[in-house]
């Protein structure tokens, strides 16, 4: 039997349904904060830990401090990023494997609430896995 290796599997299962749910609800022409301010209670109304818009500095590329922001840290596990663009870019995915890695957490998800059809994208910090 093939051991399953989904990461925070109950748990990111339960997060992508509040995505879902908030996409039904709001539509997708709205702001990054209203998707934010909805997401937010609805994981107050599932009684999840959370952490909204967690600052902190990446000394990563030795340029000085950069600032970064993540949307929600949930129950001390998962990143979530949140994008209200046409289109994701490689750019919005290294974000979070750079938020990742200085965090030092397993697994973000990043989703994109412009398009018509929600596909959130698990991202994993490679740092914990090794090649077989």
């Amino acid at each position: 039997m093939e051991e399953d290796k989904c990461i925070y599997k109950e748990l990111s299962y339960e997060i992508v349904g509040l995505f879902f749910q908030v996409h039904k609800d709001l539509g997708r022409f709205r702001s990054e904060k209203q998707y934010g301010d909805y997401f937010k209670k609805l994981l107050q109304q599932k009684n999840l830990k959370y952490i909204r818009e967690y600052r902190f500095n990446d000394h990563q590329y030795g340029k000085g401090d950069v600032r970064c922001i993540v949307d929600f840290i949930i129950e001390d596990k998962i990143i979530v990023e949140f994008k209200t663009r046409d289109s994701l870019t490689k750019e919005d995915y290294y974000q979070v494997k750079r938020y990742l890695v200085t965090l030092n957490l397993h697994l973000g998800i990043l989703v994109n609430f412009r398009q018509p059809r929600l596909v959130p994208k698990r991202i994993l910090n490679g740092l914990y896995y090794k090649k077989a």
